[in-house]
Order: structure tokens, then sequence, then C-alpha cells
């Protein structure tokens, strides 16, 4: 029989990418429903009554949510293809803290840019810079944050540069000036297939985030 795998996504997501990219990376079929997060459905809230956010995997009936479990789940279930996670426990621990740093600091950070002004606004910027410093800190001189391998770390991270026109435009700054060595990274996570045409493009993610900036001011 056959595994059913739904997901329950926004194609804007950086986290539901995440998702996408997994699947993609092991080859897996999937029922994709797009869903509209300013206005949640009963199928989504049925499904993630705790959290009521997207993505939610649904695999054979079985209900799997937030996009770091989400990932680990796959790279677990459908373990016939090269691993995700490194061997050593340690670095299976690193890269679950750096992951943990990211979900709990950039959204967080680029919201407050993004919706701040005057002093607020440049200082949110000043942190959101930072955090990519940090992480470009922790890749080194390494191909991938798995080292040779593309893994969970980079699934994880390179979602977030389709919104990097996004934060640069709003935050009047360059990614390829304040981090180099990431930037170079993101080209070669790009010359995979399954990165390339699962995330989407960078100025239509632009586009959303425009629109929904001005559905807020209308709503005040």
């Amino acid at each position: 029989m056959a595994d059913e795998v739904v997901l329950l996504d926004t194609w804007a997501s950086m986290f539901g990418m995440r998702v996408r990219l997994a699947l993609a990376e092991k080859g897996v079929n999937y029922d994709y429903k797009e869903q509209d997060i300013e206005n949640k459905s009963p199928l989504l809230l049925q499904m993630n009554p705790i959290h009521k956010k997207i993505p939610v995997l649904i695999h054979n009936g079985r209900i799997i949510c937030e996009s770091a479990i989400i990932v680990q789940y796959i790279d677990e279930v459908w373990n016939d293809k090269s691993p995700f996670m490194p061997s050593d426990p340690y670095e299976r621990a690193e890269a679950r803290f750096w992951v943990d740093f990211i979900d709990k600091k950039t959204y967080v950070t680029w919201r407050k840019m993004w919706l701040s002004e005057g002093e607020e606004h440049e200082a949110s910027k000043k942190e959101l810079i930072s955090i990519f410093k940090q992480l470009e800190d922790v890749l080194g001189d390494k191909t991938f944050y798995g080292g040779d391998t593309f893994g969970f770390l980079d699934i994880a991270l390179i979602t977030f540069s389709r919104w990097f026109y996004t934060y640069e435009t709003y935050g009047n700054f360059k990614m390829e000036v304040e981090c180099p060595k990431l930037m170079a990274w993101v080209k070669r996570c790009f010359q995979r297939e399954t990165v390339s045409k699962t995330l989407p493009d960078d100025k239509k993610v632009y586009d959303y985030v425009f629109a929904w900036e001005k559905r807020l001011k209308n709503n005040k």
C-alpha cells in the first residue's frame, strides 16, 4: 500500500519550504493543499489545533507539526536515501541547536524590523544582520553546513534565502556585502536541482509581503 502524504502549507512560508525541500530530497510524492494564513481553513484548525499554524504533514492519517520536527520525521521515515542528520551524536546536537537558533531569532527579528520605524527599525536591522553573520561563522569554509553533505541545517536555512531580497529592501542593506560567504553558500545550494526547482522566486516573495503589508495598513 502506497504512503498517503498530504502537506498543508503556504507557498511563501520559509518554514513550509523546508518541508517541501525535504520531501523533494527524499523523492516523496505528496498532495499539496495551499492554506490562507489570514483566513485559516477548518482543515488546518482540525489538523493543528494547538498552534493553528502551517506547515502540517499528514502521513497515513498521522499528523506531524512544526517544520524542524517534520524534516527530521521525513529523514527517519524515508531513510533509503542519504540522511539529513550527521552520524555523530555531537554533530546532530549542534545541527539541532543552530536550527533552534534560526527558529527562535530570525523570523521574530525580521518582523520587528518590518513593522517598526526609526531607532527600533535600525536596531532590528542590525540584529538581523548579526544573526546571519553568526550563521556565516558557523559555516566557516565548509561547502555545506553538513560538510560535503547537504543536510538538516542547510535545509533549515536555505529557505530563508528566498526572503533575503525582502529583508534587503525593507532594511536597505545588501546580504552580498554583509555576508559574502553565506551568499556563496546560497549559490552552491541552488546548484542542486531539488533546491532550484522547489523554492520560489525571491521577487515573488517580496510582492507577497508588500501586498500583505498593504492589507495590514488597510485593516487599521
